[in-house]
């Protein structure tokens, strides 16, 4: 299910030419690409493909070489990123790491209300404690709201960074391999928690990154395809997700099945 699309709203994400150089070694090259308002992506490609350093440069994280960046409807290297980020829901393991392990969970998220990792950077009101203790809420978690971040499983600090992503009303979300380092049973558990957020039409437009097509939750419409830092495809999932670009993507001849929302790969016989 999209979320609330107001006409003639600017897309959330608009990537032009988009290319990235570090070390005379190209990571992005001619990534063009939009996520309008209401959308669902996911981004799927091997190891290797550039899929984190699309999504730092969507992020505002990092400056491509090349082409131009929209967020928003503003322009990077026009506007303040600064300001710009706290519009910007971003979770990744890098992120996750900069955690102060002995800051509680809710403290995790409140902070995020300031773009800061300590909440003695900023003042915080009842109103902020409350939103942070809302969002716990929402992932399922607000029995650890009083826990330390360091003592979390991988399962529930992925959570406590997506409520985190949400504390600032953002107006777009980025997820960069939520799922990875967990079991099964924390996979799957995230992976419908991810399910009805999407669903969910006060969700702003999210890009998740994965590997693995069985991650992708059911109610996300969109992928776009990432190999050698190229685009191979990108638009509907119904129409772009196919056995023959996964295979181009990842190098390997798979099979692709879909059955009730979900999607499962595997390497041809």
């Amino acid at each position: 299910m999209k979320g609330p699309v107001s006409s003639g709203s600017p897309p959330a994400l608009r990537l032009s030419n988009v290319g990235v150089v570090r070390d005379q070694r190209p990571l992005l090259s001619g990534v063009n690409w939009t996520v309008q308002q209401g959308e669902r992506w996911v981004m799927l490609g091997p190891n290797g493909a550039g899929k984190s350093t699309l999504l730092r440069v969507a992020a505002l994280y990092l400056h491509p070489t090349e082409g131009t960046v929209e967020v928003l409807g503003r322009r990077l290297g026009r506007v303040d990123v600064r300001r710009m980020r706290h519009r910007v829901g971003y979770a990744s393991a890098m992120l996750s790491d900069r955690i102060r392990p002995t800051l509680s969970a809710l403290d995790a998220v409140m902070t995020a209300r300031h773009g800061a990792l300590e909440p003695w950077w900023h003042s915080y009101d009842d109103a902020d404690r409350q939103r942070a203790a809302d969002l716990l809420e929402r992932m399922g978690c607000s029995h650890l709201a009083g826990q330390q971040f360091g003592l979390l499983s991988s399962g529930e600090r992925q959570r406590v960074q997506i409520a985190r992503t949400l504390m600032t009303e953002p107006g777009l979300v980025l997820l960069d391999e939520p799922t990875a380092a967990l079991d099964l049973t924390g996979r799957e558990e995230l992976v419908r928690t991810l399910d009805a957020l999407s669903a969910d039409p006060n969700t702003p437009p999210t890009v998740l990154v994965t590997h693995h097509v069985e991650e992708i939750p059911a109610g996300f419409d969109h992928v776009l395809l990432l190999r050698e830092g190229r685009v191979v495809a990108a638009g509907p999932i119904g129409e772009v997700l196919t056995a023959e670009r996964l295979s181009h993507c990842f190098s390997m001849r798979l099979e692709l099945e879909h059955h009730r929302g979900r999607w499962w790969a595997h390497a041809a016989d």
